[in-house]
């Protein structure tokens, strides 16, 4: 069963624009993460989604450079882009992530992508009920299940956010939370504004020249020794587009 990780990413962000390609430790952001997630055992393959706007030449110019694949669709309709990558690789399972996290962690992904096949669900993810800091999301789902919410929804807010349109219909599909014994959910280690980069600067400055392949723990134990540099929900919604939408998913 193969297993395809997309990450989505555009230059036109409205509070950081061309967030992506910000500068860490002397490679854009979006190559940094991909680094991350490459580490991942789990994942068959990387493929970015981005768009056909102008905007995003640049994005994959250093895509090409980089020699990591991706697709080019519609700004506004992101699931459709995710059909568009399904079209092309055909995998079995989808893993859903997206370009704003470069601390993204390749054991959690690990751990979620393992929890979805033990589970048979449809979707899995760690973000229904939060435990793991913002910016840990990983959200797992079929490919069927993903081409099924396509072809009957042309609701925007479930075009633009991919998955919702899923959980959204938790009576006709299985429907799963991955979470830990800890309650992280209210750190941010996301980045949608320069003060989220700031941070994730801060973190990559200390711990990347010691050891590139940092952890979460390694994060959490920076954060012990700089408590005043750490970023929490209190400094920004986690999820503000989908505040009320999450479902009761069982924890598994």
């Amino acid at each position: 069963m193969s297993t395809l990780a997309i990450v989505q990413a555009r230059m036109s962000s409205t509070r950081f624009p061309g967030k992506v390609l910000a500068d860490l430790q002397g490679e854009p952001m979006i190559i940094r993460q991909i680094e991350r997630i490459r580490r991942a055992t789990t994942l068959d393959q990387i493929v970015v989604a981005t768009t056909t706007d102008p905007t995003d030449d640049e994005l994959v110019v250093i895509l090409d450079r980089a020699e990591i694949p991706y697709v080019r669709g519609d700004l506004d309709d992101v699931l459709g882009r995710f059909i568009q990558v399904l079209d092309h690789y055909k995998p079995d399972v989808v893993v859903r992530l997206t370009a704003d996290c470069p601390l993204t962690s390749p054991s959690v992904i690990d751990q979620v992508v393992i929890a979805f096949h033990e589970s048979h669900a449809d979707y899995l993810s760690n973000t229904m009920t939060p435990t793991f800091p913002d910016g840990l999301d990983v959200e797992v789902v079929t490919a069927e299940v993903l081409r099924k919410v396509n072809a009957v929804t042309q609701d925007k807010p479930e075009r633009e956010h991919v998955t919702l349109g899923v959980y959204r219909r938790e009576d006709q599909f299985e429907i799963r939370n991955f979470a830990q014994e800890r309650d992280l959910s209210k750190l941010r280690w996301t980045v949608d504004t320069p003060e989220d980069f700031t941070f994730v600067s801060d973190v990559y400055n200390e711990l990347f020249p010691i050891n590139p392949e940092f952890e979460m723990r390694d994060v959490l134990q920076y954060l012990e020794r700089h408590p005043e540099r750490s970023r929490t929900d209190q400094d920004a919604m986690r999820n503000a587009a989908l505040q009320g939408l999450n479902t009761g998913a069982m924890n598994v």
